[in-house]
């Protein structure tokens, strides 16, 4: 295959790949149904097995880059994924030409820093003009996770003021795909604009609109109205079985879990009973006796722990000892009620839970819980963060029946990030830095064995942008 950053991946073939030579000149030819491509070698830039890096004269006698590549090579399985990033790369140098003329792209790669945490799906760029420099980060059109690019932009911007502190990095410039555009603009609206400023721009098709994300306020958010459940006879039973957990539902139904794993959901008269799929249940007995084996084989002494049932779904058994423990991460919270998932949301690729509940005084606090290492986790509670306001604000969790007897406090809600203490990503402080004042955030982490006991081995709140 022969890849030019731009444009798309042609196939080489003996019947469309041509070199001649003219004297000391030497031509590349490669042509399919879609376009033909002229190119003057130069000198060759890199060559090792599987790969021939050329360096070229395009038209107009400008510099380019062929490169050559033997899809059959192991080094090689990834070349789709690079050719796109490539290709991305220079549409998104187009893209900052147009929207910055004046300012020279000073820096601008797709190559991966691990040990920055800067991921090479999204193309990093600085620009610079005098004594001013802008950080810029794009995420291409068929991107897996556009949304992702805020995060990775934050990580960027922060990157390059402690690498280069005598230069004034004003802020970010944000290029997103429609896809990500409410998502991004709704995050962009909550973070500290005395740290730096934040321009999104939006692409389609090769063309980009700069948007003002202030003109993002309303949400795809819903609260469904509380429904009082009612208990069937003979749920006792269970429900003193070590480790089941009863928890009523926004609809009216009961929803029973082994530390996390629900395993039965009541709904009215009918019982429906299963893990992976739900069916109707014989009688109380069959869910008792399939609480039971899972309580077993879900016990923090099991003693086979590669059970896939032990291990499944981390972050509901964390959740579960958070309820369960929850005065040891703030003494003033109230034990209940707590509610899980509410508001509901389209999330896309979230992959935290949420619990929401007060404390005595009547401030909300929204509680973000993750068992594993997750770089985005700060901007995925941000997005719960901001709903549970629009909601309170309009005063929807009085009018729907939730936290009756207690008079909620107009005050933003605190926000809880808890993860086990060695599951935190390093950069997830950074991100942190950059919201607003008005979010009041603190950071958990708990011991390894939390699923003995979430012991709080630290607690600390962030530290806003000085």
């Amino acid at each position: 295959m022969l890849f030019e950053p731009g444009d798309d991946p042609m196939a080489v073939a003996r019947d469309s790949f041509l070199l001649t030579t003219r004297g000391s000149v030497v031509t590349l030819e490669c042509w399919n149904e879609k376009k033909n491509l002229v190119r003057r070698l130069r000198a060759i830039h890199l060559e090792k097995r599987g790969r021939l890096e050329l360096e070229v004269e395009r038209f107009g006698a400008k510099p380019g880059r062929l490169t050559l590549l033997d899809l059959e090579d192991p080094a090689n399985h990834d070349v789709a994924r690079r050719g796109a990033r490539l290709k991305y790369r220079e549409l998104f140098r187009r893209s900052l030409h147009r929207h910055f003329p004046g300012w020279r792209i000073a820096e601008l790669s797709t190559e991966p820093d691990l040990q920055h945490s800067l991921s090479p799906s999204y193309p990093r760029a600085l620009l610079r003009r005098g004594c001013s420099t802008i950080a810029a980060i794009g995420a291409a059109e068929d991107s897996l996770a556009p949304e992702g690019a805020l995060s990775f932009g934050l990580i960027w911007l922060d990157y390059v003021r402690r690498r280069a502190p005598k230069h004034r990095v004003e802020g970010l410039a944000i290029f997103v795909p429609a896809a990500a555009q409410a998502v991004t603009c709704h995050r962009v609206r909550y973070l500290n604009s005395n740290a730096a400023r934040f321009l999104v721009f939006v692409h389609h098709h090769g063309q980009e609109d700069a948007v003002d994300p202030a003109d993002y306020a309303n949400f795809e958010t819903r609260i469904e109205p509380i429904r009082r459940a009612a208990d069937p006879r003979g749920l006792e039973s269970i429900a003193a079985i070590e480790g089941v957990e009863r928890r009523e539902r926004p609809d009216g139904s009961i929803s029973l879990a082994v530390r996390g794993l629900e395993f039965a959901r009541l709904t009215g008269r009918e019982i429906l009973c299963g893990i992976d799929h739900k069916e109707r249940a014989a009688s109380l007995d069959e869910v008792a006796r399939l609480a039971a084996e899972l309580a077993r084989m879900r016990h923090p002494a099991a003693a086979d722990r590669l059970n896939p049932l032990y291990l499944r779904q981390p972050e509901f058994w964390l959740e579960s000892q958070v309820r369960a423990h929850l005065q040891q991460f703030d003494a003033n919270l109230l034990l209940a009620p707590v509610y899980g998932q509410v508001p509901q949301f389209a999330a896309g690729g979230r992959t935290i839970l949420d619990l929401l509940a007060a404390d005595r005084h009547g401030r909300l606090a929204v509680i973000e819980i993750k068992a594993d290492q997750d770089i985005h986790l700060p901007l995925q509670a941000l997005d719960y963060w901001m709903r549970v306001v629009w909601h309170l604000d309009r005063g929807d969790f009085l009018d729907r029946g939730y936290f009756p007897d207690l008079a909620l406090s107009p005050r933003a809600p605190k926000l809880m990030l808890i993860a086990p203490a060695l599951a935190w990503h390093p950069a997830n402080e950074i991100v942190l830095r950059y919201f607003s004042p008005r979010i009041e955030a603190e950071r958990f982490g708990v011991a390894l064995e939390w699923r003995k006991e979430p012991r709080v081995m630290f607690r600390t709140p962030v530290s806003p942008w000085p």
